[in-house]
């Protein structure tokens, strides 16, 4: 076969450092277009962003030349370094070193964009780590609590 063809949705989770609430209202979809455009130019299409004061989601395509931790590793620094260009209460901004990465049917696309779109309302019922460890169980991703 002389062309590869691939779709591959990933659905990307990334905290802030130490939990630190940088992501203010003012700042959030701009923050979310920045990376939107990031994931372009990586050759990802971008479904969705979202999140709430502390950690993000995003609903993108995995390119066929990148891997999720390449893309991941090149989303978080781009915007990092960007954010600290926007505010002087954004210069210690970081993000945490890890991330979690959930594989998506192209038949959930609609279900884990609406659970995006959703993070505000969903985020009153459970934090951020109680979502999470909902989907390492989901995903049978075996985790150390000391980690988290």
């Amino acid at each position: 076969m002389p062309q590869s063809y691939v779709k591959i949705f990933v659905h990307i989770t990334t905290h802030t450092k130490y939990n630190q609430p940088f992501l203010y209202k003012g700042i959030q979809e701009e923050l979310f277009r920045y990376i939107g455009g990031t994931l372009k130019k990586l050759g990802s299409e971008p479904v969705q962003i979202g999140g709430v004061e502390d950690h993000i989601h995003v609903l993108c395509t995995l390119p066929r030349t990148l891997s999720i931790a390449k893309l991941t590793e090149e989303f978080k620094r781009s915007s990092s370094s960007w954010l600290k260009t926007k505010s002087e209460r954004l210069l210690n901004f970081h993000w945490q070193d890890g991330y979690g990465a959930f594989s998506v049917s192209s038949s959930k696309v609609k279900v884990v964009k609406n659970y995006i779109l959703n993070q505000k309302e969903h985020h009153r019922k459970l934090s951020f780590w109680e979502e999470y460890k909902i989907f390492l169980k989901e995903y049978n991703i075996p985790y150390d609590e000391k980690y988290l």
